[in-house]
């Protein structure tokens, strides 16, 4: 039986899809090596210094994310999307710090007063040049396409502040439960999100993307009512967590803590 050039074609995405390594394996051994996990497990920081060292394994995980092309990635399920995206995000964000590492004490010494970071395209990924803001904001939380706000749990910007690196990256096949540990450990974290006498005080990337947070996601359509469901990890007295729960709560946002997540 002939196969016409043209099927050939079409068959090819589908293929690629099947042979990339979606055990993201490669990234996994860095992070396992790096990550240091603080705080009970509810924060980590990041040896630099070390991934540095292990420079070479980095840029070949990167390099095979950058021969992921569009066809290829368009054939994934939408957990593998969502997994590759974010280890994308992460994996590159280190090669960003590791620039200028160690002679940096936050991310944001890489921009300057009138250029971001997280703009420029430096990241070659599904045929395009892309920055990390594209890959955040255009692909991850592109309304309709995944609208999923446990992205912010998932995607570290190498500070304090952010929710932490993950000690392992993110797989398709356990894509719900690594998204819901992640946001369990961020509300965990009293020291970014808490229950504090009559109000919430809550990390500031729930001001920056509260929007996400009204999208329907699990039946969730407001803040509150996302900070609802951790009402135990936000507060101690059976009193309080009934406040929490309560879902009516003023919010305050807390101050957003820049400096680099490093374990030197």
């Amino acid at each position: 039986m002939q196969v016409s050039a043209g099927a050939a074609a079409l068959a090819l995405p589908k293929a690629w899809a099947q042979s990339f390594d979606h055990s993201h394996a490669a990234w996994t051994v860095l992070l396992k090596k790096h990550v240091v996990l603080k705080n009970g497990g509810t924060a980590s920081q990041l040896r630099y210094a070390g991934m540095a060292s292990d420079r070479a394994a980095l840029t070949a995980y990167t390099d095979s994310l950058s021969a992921v092309s569009a066809a290829t990635f368009g054939a994934f399920s939408k957990a593998q999307q969502m997994a590759f995206l974010i280890n994308a995000y992460n994996a590159f964000t280190v090669q960003l710090i590791l620039t200028k590492y160690p002679n940096l004490a936050s991310i944001r010494d890489l921009g300057s007063l009138f250029s971001s970071p997280w703009k420029p395209k430096f990241i070659k990924l599904l045929g395009t040049e892309m920055s990390l803001d594209n890959i955040e904001h255009d692909t991850l939380r592109a309304k309709g396409r995944y609208n999923d706000p446990r992205i912010h749990f998932a995607v570290n910007c190498a500070s304090i502040g952010c929710p932490m690196l993950r000690e392992e990256a993110f797989v398709a096949d356990r894509l719900e439960a690594q998204l819901d540990q992640q946001a369990l450990r961020f509300m965990s974290d009293r020291s970014r999100n808490r229950f504090a006498g009559t109000k919430l005080e809550l990390s500031k990337i729930f001001d920056w993307y509260g929007g996400d947070f009204t999208l329907g996601h699990k039946g969730i359509t407001s803040l509150p009512a996302f900070a609802a469901r951790y009402a135990e990890q936000l507060a101690d007295s059976p009193a309080d967590r009934a406040a929490v729960k309560g879902a009516g709560l003023e919010v305050d946002f807390l101050d957003y803590d820049w400096k680099l997540n490093d374990a030197a």
